[in-house]
């Protein structure tokens, strides 16, 4: 690729002009000659969402909304998480810490199958045309890329994890599973299983993974052996009269059960047991012994196939072996009897017929528990092989599209594909261990709690769901709007949620009690299309887009306070100024009105577009004003002067794709696009903004270029992905794609009345078109999240892997470790102790660390050791006597990491509790021990003033007495003299 590269200096800044026909750039392709910011060091962490690489690059971080789509339900080995195929990816739900994870892979199509293996460790992924992807759970990595070429009904491991089996079309296909030595092809294919006269729908291994069983739509189960065993090649079993939906082995048997759509349950018991099984001879040992049989017996030859024959592949190397089976009995070896099968017993569901079919079924062999599901939404619970009904319950009013069973047999997980629901059921309690449902209609609009920790959707099913972050989960739905809800917003207490909805009112929801507090409606019924909250949460304001007036009401009384007119055309958004009490709104007539709210409510400023407007936002200081238009401009004002202060055109950014409908391109299709919804983020310096397009596109406001473009979606299963169509599908008639062929989920014929899309139970073969309906920056500057067909999608700084270089080729001993010391390397020092995890050595290496490094130390860091070090530095704090230097570690830890440790406050809760509680035991201790030298100090204090008044006292006392024998001697001289004059006077 040719390209040219040119640096260019504006306001002392450099930049970087790229001149090729296409640039690929962190996953988005690049328009020609678009400038790059070179240089980042100046920004803020919320500007480095568009940093050209670090750690600080924002990746996907969770998709909520949707707990299921289509496919098959896998729990995990311990059973305490349930895996669950949600459109194109895969998500994890631990059910023990009530948490879900979405993993960064993807197909390019829906899965429609994927299987665990045994360990836990690896997991495969089947799209809709037979696309494979091999993922490490450990790693959350993809391993590996195949295709099957055509579309694959199931997949499984064996028990013992060296096989697993595909179903496509009316052949099994086992492979040698990947294992822990690097190959250059990760799926060898080892034998076809050929029998089935139509497609297959379901696999059952046996406990030792010798023999396998396929149902098929032929009304027929089909065993076959994993290994060549001489007394069972194939083994067919008929008795049903409709689909087989499952097949089960007896645990440690060959006895099987199979279950059919028409309600019928068949228990088939075997002559043989499993160690019963004999090694038949090899394939050119078998045709020795046929060619002397055929000597042997003269005039009598049979033209028989061969049981067993290999593939050749085009290429002309084999393929593997393929076992051919037949509706004859399968030649028997001399010597060894052929497995034998007869019907035990057979049973019926009564609560079956044409209108509730059996759609999925599971069984847990320890505990010979059958779970059948319905297409009434109901499932039962028997105990085999005597049937006996443990109990029957109701869990949806839509069909039951899959049931998995963990390994303890205690859970049951339900997916429905109708509604998107997703319900983990513990028979023995009669209790709900997890129950999530998604918007099964489109997702209207978002917006984040004022501390980041919940997000609230609104969606055309008329619900209003409040949804945890940190978990991922919903935790309450708001089910009293009757029509689509338009717009939803938190009040800046966070916790009050106001939604507007096209059914005319507008509700206030209390998420204290869970209730709808406050009801607000116009005078006249009008549809409210956008809705906007002040700052201090006393004004609600919502716009109709049928009576072209804003309607303004108060929260406390739900009294309304004025009806705003002057908009000509339907109000398509509205915004508060988060200083001011100024609301903007925005309208098809061309025209952003702002409002003031302390002024009798009067018009304030009106700014003229180019365009019909559709978004309006304010930049968090108040200070700018962003409006998206019909022509694909975003067009900057300052509100105070009513100015342009610029605007940036967006259209050809949006890249659009072509909808198989569409007469004409992608290009001129996108002439017509425009962005639907803006949104600042945390600093100010950036704007996201997305509209009908796959694409989410983030601009710095100053320079007015684009700095990144997100890529929602790369689901070749919804419309408008692709920028030109497949010509193989084009025909004279119009797109193969747009046919109608099958006959839905296996419930008939699903077809509605032309024009109809919502009002009937029947469900439309549509491929949805790709948008983005609402986007939400993140309070805390480190997310931000996008609602769109998807599902709200959440991108974070915080979401990604960590890789530890120590975890490589180093060697990583005590005496390296103390090398590291002596050079001086504190931060490798200590990640090398953790890797040897040795806690004396741990100790040694930290109290190493001189006092004034410590901030550098913790800086430099890897996130996935931050943990460790907290953790270690609690449990040592509590028995350490060096308590100033440990604080001073746990301080910096919590400065410098708080905010990624916040984001993991449910896995880091322990670690600080630990870490408090040593905290409050030391003050505890150091409050009793400087209490106690206080009331010494002061009782020293106090003696020595006693003992000093004491002395001061004796010295007074001390003169005081020297003064009075001074008196007394001279009041004893005169006494002296008195009385020898009174003598002499006498005498």
């Amino acid at each position: 690729m040719r390209s040219s590269t040119t640096h260019t200096f504006v306001d002392g800044l450099e930049f970087v002009v790229f001149s090729c026909i296409t640039l690929q750039y962190c996953g988005a392709p690049m328009r020609k000659h678009e400038i790059y910011r070179g240089r980042y060091a100046n920004h803020t962490p919320t500007s480095l969402l568009c940093s050209l690489g670090g750690q600080n690059r924002v990746q996907f971080s969770n998709l909520l909304g949707a707990f299921y789509r289509h496919g098959n339900l896998c729990f995990s080995k311990d059973g305490n998480s349930v895996i669950s195929p949600v459109g194109n990816r895969i998500s994890v739900f631990d059910l023990k810490n009530n948490k879900s994870e979405t993993l960064p892979v993807s197909t390019t199509k829906n899965i429609s199958c994927l299987g665990i293996s045994p360990d836990g460790n690896l997991a495969i992924l089947i799209d809709e045309d037979g696309a494979a992807v091999l993922v490490s759970l450990v790693t959350r990595a993809v391993l590996h890329h195949h295709h099957f070429h055509s579309p694959v009904h199931s997949v499984s491991f064996s028990p013992d994890g060296k096989k697993f089996v595909i179903t496509k079309e009316n052949v099994a296909l086992m492979y040698h599973a990947p294992g822990r030595n690097r190959e250059f092809n990760a799926f060898a294919l080892d034998k076809s299983y050929y029998g089935p006269f139509d497609e297959t729908t379901c696999i059952d291994w046996t406990d030792d993974s010798k023999c396998f069983a396929v149902g098929s739509k032929d009304m027929t189960t089909w065993i076959f052996g994993a290994e060549r065993w001489a007394n069972l090649i194939y083994y067919s079993l008929g008795g049903h009269k409709d689909i087989i939906v499952g097949c089960f082995f007896e645990k440690d048997s060959l006895d099987m059960y199979t279950v059919s759509q028409e309600g019928t349950l068949c228990v088939w018991e075997s002559d043989t047991e499993l160690e019963g099984l004999r090694n038949g001879p090899k394939y050119s040992e078998r045709k020795k012994m046929e060619e002397e049989k055929k000597k042997r017996e003269e005039g009598e030859g049979n033209k028989d196939d061969d049981d067993v024959e290999e593939i050749i592949g085009e290429d002309g190397e084999t393929r593997g072996d393929v076992i051919k089976g037949s509706t004859d009995t399968p030649k028997q070896v001399e010597g060894i009897k052929n497995v034998r099968y007869s019907q035990r017993s057979k049973h019926y569901f009564n609560k079956a017929g044409d209108f509730n079919k059996l759609t999925a079924a599971a069984f847990h062999k320890k505990t010979h528990i059958l779970v059948t599901g319905f297409a009434s939404g109901a499932f039962h619970l028997h105990e085999l092989p005597e049937f006996d009904l443990i109990h029957s319950l109701s869990i949806s009013d839509q069909r039951i599209s899959t049931i998995a069973m963990n390994p303890t047999g205690d859970w049951i997980g339900f997916g429905c594909s109708g509604l998107g629901q997703l319900l983990v059921w513990e028979w023995q309690s009669e209790s709900y261990v997890f129950k999530q449902q998604g918007h099964f209609n489109n997702m209207n609009s978002l917006a984040y709690s004022p501390d980041g920790q919940y997000l609230v959707t609104g969606g055309d099913d008329g619900k209003v769901k409040v949804w945890n972050t940190n978990s991922g989960l919903c935790f309450v739905t708001f089910t009293e709007h009757s029509s689509s809800v338009t717009n939803v917003a938190f009040t800046s207490s966070g916790f009050v949620v106001v939604s507007a909805s096209l059914d005319g009112t507008v509700r206030a929801f209390d998420l204290h009690r869970y209730r709808n507090f406050r009801t607000m409606t116009s005078p006249r019924p009008a549809q409210f299309s956008s809705l906007a909250v002040d700052s201090s949460g006393e004004l609600v304001c919502a716009g109709s887009q049928d009576s072209f007036e804003i309607f303004l009401w108060s929260m406390q009384t739900g009294r309304l306070l004025e009806v705003l007119s002057g908009h000509e055309g339907p109000v398509s958004n509205l915004c508060f100024s988060p200083v001011q009490s100024v609301l903007a709104s925005v309208s098809w007539d061309k025209t952003v009105r702002l409002w003031d709210m302390l002024d009798s409510w009067e018009t304030k400023e009106t700014l003229r577009l180019t365009s019909d407007g559709l978004a309006v936002t304010y930049r968090p200081d108040g200070q700018e004003l962003a409006v998206a238009s019909l022509d694909g401009e975003i067009t900057f004002w300052n509100p105070q002067t009513g100015g342009q202060a610029g605007s940036i055109a967006g259209r050809h950014d949006l890249q659009m794709g072509r909808k198989e409908t569409e007469k004409i391109t992608a290009k001129q299709s996108a002439k017509g696009k425009s962005f639907t919804s803006l949104c600042y983020s945390a600093d100010g310096e950036s704007i996201l903004a997305g509209g009908q397009s796959k694409f989410v596109c983030i601009y710095n406001i100053k320079e007015h270029v684009l700095m990144k473009k997100f890529e929602i979606s790369c689901n070749l299963s919804l419309d408008a992905m692709e920028e030109f169509l497949d010509r193989r599908k084009m025909t004279e008639f119009g797109s193969l794609s747009l046919v109608d062929e099958g006959t839905g989920d296996g419930d008939g014929v699903e077809l509605s009345l032309p024009g109809v899309k919502r009002g009937d139970m029947s469900s439309r073969r549509f491929k949805p078109e790709i948008r983005v309906s609402s986007l939400c920056f993140s309070p805390t500057g480190r997310s931000w999240a996008a609602a769109s067909t998807e599902g709200l999608l959440i991108y974070s700084l915080d979401a990604s892997l960590v890789f530890d270089p120590y975890d490589l080729d180093m060697d990583v001993t005590p005496a390296s470790i103390r090398q590291q010391v002596k050079k001086k390397e504190w931060a490798s020092a200590i990640l090398l102790s953790f890797r040897l995890n040795e806690m004396p050595l741990i100790r040694e290496v930290l109290e190493a660390v001189p006092y004034d490094q410590i901030t550098v130390v913790c800086s430099s860091l890897p996130d996935v050791y931050v943990d460790k070090l907290l953790n270690f530095v609690a449990s040592t704090l509590e028995k350490s006597n060096h308590l100033q230097f440990y604080l001073s570690w746990a301080q910096c830890l919590l400065t410098l990491h708080g905010q990624k440790l916040k984001n993991r406050s449910g896995a880091v809760l322990p670690t600080v509790q630990q870490l408090l509680k040593s905290i409050q035991r030391h003050s505890d201790d150091l409050s009793k021990l400087c209490d106690w030298n206080i009331y010494n100090i002061r009782y020293a204090a106090a003696l020595s003033k006693q003992r000093g008044m004491k002395r001061t006292a004796a010295e007074s006392l001390s003169d005081e007495e020297e003064e009075e024998e001074e008196v007394a001697m001279d009041s004893g001289g005169d006494e002296e003299n008195i009385m020898n004059e009174s003598i002499i006077v006498e005498i």
